[in-house]
């Protein structure tokens, strides 16, 4: 089987690919291959799949996010160490001390496999605090589900919520509030929003974005599986259903406790 390769792709412009099934729109494709003056290869399709997904870019919602940015006062800047454009925020709260913080919602994936696709999101916060030199202390969570007597809510509620508790028990890390709400309106699309907190010294503050040239980097963690490539584009570009549809690709699986493989 040939290689789709840069030279490949330049060579067959005409050739069909799998976009729309990626959750990539048409205009999207059309600029992609505006951008590399050529068609994409199938590796770097799916790459963009993956970097322009709603769950990886926030397309639709970063034209409101971007006030965050834009709102920020120099009385607010007193104090705040790191702002957006890293992994976390940190606030400098005195007598050499520093508070991180990072919220993410993790909605999709806790529709489609609630436990694991709940504890995954607290994990990559909790990943994120400690990227950023500082050491985690405690976890809390926003939810919102369908109605109360839905027969999906039992299906997403319970595991979320124990998704959740796992992921922080795993880690020795409480969860020191939250707040849980039932309304209709979110029967198709619960909102899982889960929030880490650390503590680090000033001086110990750091940023996980290279500095230095060839920088050298240690990656640790399980093993990457499907829903890396397939799930971030698919999850967010299907409408969701009653239940989980039978061909979405699974959720990351959450491995708190290093092992070994």
């Amino acid at each position: 089987m040939a290689v789709d390769s840069v030279s490949h792709a330049e060579g067959t412009p005409e050739k069909e690919q799998p976009y729309e099934a990626l959750g990539l729109k048409t205009d999207e494709y059309e600029e992609i291959r505006r951008l590399l003056g050529r068609r994409p290869t199938s590796g770097e399709l799916a790459m963009y799949s993956v970097m322009w997904s709603e769950h990886c870019s926030y397309k639709s919602s970063k034209v409101h996010l971007r006030q965050f940015g834009q709102k920020v006062t120099d009385d607010m800047r007193t104090h705040l160490m790191v702002g957006m454009g890293e992994n976390a925020g940190v606030v400098d709260v005195g007598e050499g001390w520093a508070v991180t913080f990072k919220i993410e919602s993790h909605n999709h994936p806790s529709f489609i496999e609630p436990f694991q696709g709940a504890a995954t999101g607290v994990g990559g916060i909790v990943r994120d605090i400690i990227s950023m030199g500082a050491r985690p202390v405690a976890v809390m969570d926003a939810l919102r589900f369908g109605a109360l007597d839905h027969p999906d809510t039992k299906r997403v509620a319970p595991g979320v919520v124990s998704g959740i508790s796992f992921y922080g028990n795993c880690l020795g890390l409480p969860n020191i509030g939250g707040e849980t709400w039932f309304d209709p309106v979110y029967q198709n699309n619960p909102l899982v929003n889960a929030l880490a907190v650390g503590f680090s010294a000033t001086k110990t503050c750091t940023s996980p974005t290279p500095r230095v040239p060839a920088t050298k980097w240690f990656f640790l963690g399980p093993e990457p599986g499907a829903m890396e490539s397939a799930g971030p584009p698919y999850l967010p570009a299907k409408p969701l259903m009653r239940v989980a549809p039978p061909n979405a690709p699974p959720s990351k699986w959450a491995t708190p406790l290093p092992r070994r493989s």
